[in-house]
């Protein structure tokens, strides 16, 4: 969610006040997903160990790359301005 929010209200803003309505999503955006994260951190390292907490180390993981991979996408795109 927070690449096309990036994309489409902040970087090429297609509806008026595109940009004030972007940072108010981003913001929003940033801020549930730490929430999220720092559930799913918890739930990966608490006892006993269990099928629950490999499955929020997964999911940690793929995060991991889909953020490494939302931040080269948002570099391709500054440099292209």
């Amino acid at each position: 969610m927070f690449l096309p929010s990036v994309t489409f209200l902040i970087v090429f803003p297609q509806i008026a006040y595109g940009r004030a309505l972007g940072i108010v999503v981003v913001l929003l955006c940033a801020l549930v997903g730490s929430l999220g994260l720092w559930k799913l951190a918890l739930g990966a390292v608490q006892r006993p160990w269990g099928l629950f907490n490999v499955l929020n180390f997964g999911a940690l993981c793929v995060l991991l790359v889909v953020a490494g991979y939302t931040g080269v996408f948002l570099a391709l795109m500054a440099a292209r301005l």
